[in-house]
This record gives C-alpha cells, structure tokens and sequence, in this order.
C-alpha cells in the first residue's frame, strides 16, 4: 500500500508501508530520501513527516510508531526553548536519537549488503539451471531477514546512551561470533538470541552475532524460529549439522 506523506520544499514523496521493519527503519528512510544529515536533522520538519505516515496506520499497528512519534514530539519542543545561560553545558536533544539511527543505519547496512550477496549469488546460474541440491537437505530458517533485523533494532534501542565523540568502532569479528553460537550450540539445543548476546552487547557485537548467524542458517547448520512477530528469536542447533 503506497501512501503519500508530506512533501518536501521542491517534491512530494511516496512511502510503501510494507518496506519498513520498525520506526528507526521509517525514520531512517525520511532522512535518506531528502538527503539530510543524520547528526543535524530538522528534527520539526521530520517529526511532521512521520506524523503524517503514522497517521495513516490502523491503531494495532501503530504503537511502536506512536511511541516515536511521542519521542520525536517531545524533542521539536526542546529544540524551541531558549537555550541555557550555560550554553556550554547544553546538550543537544537530537543527540540520543542521532545515536541511535547511527547505530540501526549500520545494521542496515550489513544486511542489505548480505541481501545484495545473496541475489549476486542466484544470478550466477542460468535461467532455467537448477544448482545441485547439497547432500543433506535441512528445512529452511523460519525467520526472514526482516525478523532478525527487526529483533536487532529492539536490541539497539536496549543499548546504554553513551556520549558520541567517546565512541571508537571496533572492527567485526564475525569468526569469533560464529565460534561463540557454536560453542554455545554444542551444549544447548537451542538459545535465544538476546542470551546470546549478553547483558551488554556493543553494536559491533550485534552486527557480528547478525552477519554470524545469516551465514550459519544459510549453510544450514542453525535454524532460526520466532513465536511471534514481536517474540525472541530463537537459535536452535541443527540436528544434521551436530551429526556432521
């Protein structure tokens, strides 16, 4: 379903509903159509536009958006007091949320690039070529990628503020994330994706856990399951694979 939000000042936009994984995923795609800065949004001009995309919504499918909503509502109102004697000492209001679409952008993109592989990697055989099915066929994963990217943004939102110009990225480590499900895999049947990432998780963790873990249920060798939309993801160890 295409629904029309507010316009831009030289082009109106259009917004598929059906594209957005959560209110971080909404919000970051208002700032890239318009080509804004992440760490310097109009913060009025975007909380007008997700009104009006919330707007829209029927009321079981908009509370994590009016929860934003609130939040971006809140932050315009701050943005239009006067600043402090101490100006110094002035935090900026956009600062929590500037970290947080940072930290979601990056989850973004590794799974769009892991999407990106994926289709490279379909588009190697001819039409009409069926690949050779491997020895040993295993159901496929029961969560879309959409799933854990959205179980991953609950994730990022979980995270401690911390102050920006303090943070120093940490490079991935997706070998010693696969190395951890495995060992964890290798005595429990199954883990929950939130246990498996600790009571503190970086956002280097989550990505490396993330890109982990695609890798493994592609190869098979973990299955991945959800109770329900906004339920844990669950890591189950794959019989086949613990047999291998």
């Amino acid at each position: 379903m295409a629904l029309p939000t507010a316009a831009t000042a030289d082009r109106p936009f259009v917004i598929q509903l059906e594209e957005f994984s959560g209110p971080l995923d909404l919000l970051l795609h208002l700032i890239r159509e318009q080509e804004i800065e992440i760490t310097d949004i109009p913060i009025g001009r975007i909380a007008d536009q997700f009104l009006a995309v919330i707007h829209v919504l029927r009321l079981n499918q908009a509370a994590e958006y009016l929860e934003m909503a609130a939040y971006l509502l809140r932050i315009k109102i701050l943005m239009l007091l006067p600043l402090p004697l101490d100006a110094e000492e002035w935090e900026d209001p956009r600062a929590e949320l500037v970290r947080r679409l940072l930290e979601y952008e990056q989850i973004r993109e590794v799974v769009d690039w892991m999407l990106r592989r994926a289709g490279e990697r379909a588009d190697r055989f001819p039409r009409g070529v069926v690949p050779e099915p491997p020895e040993l066929l295993l159901p496929p994963a029961e969560v879309s990628v959409d799933q854990l990217l959205q179980a991953a943004e609950r994730l990022v939102e979980l995270l401690p503020a911390r102050v920006m110009h303090r943070v120093v990225p940490r490079p991935l480590d997706t070998e010693g994330a696969t190395r951890r499900i495995q060992e964890v895999l290798r005595e429990r049947e199954r883990v929950e994706l939130a246990e498996l990432l600790g009571e503190r998780p970086t956002i280097t963790d989550i990505i490396s856990v993330l890109i982990a873990l695609l890798e493994l249920a592609r190869l098979g060798a973990v299955g991945l399951s959800q109770a329900d939309g906004f339920g844990p993801i669950l890591i189950t160890r794959a019989t086949a694979h613990e047999a291998a």
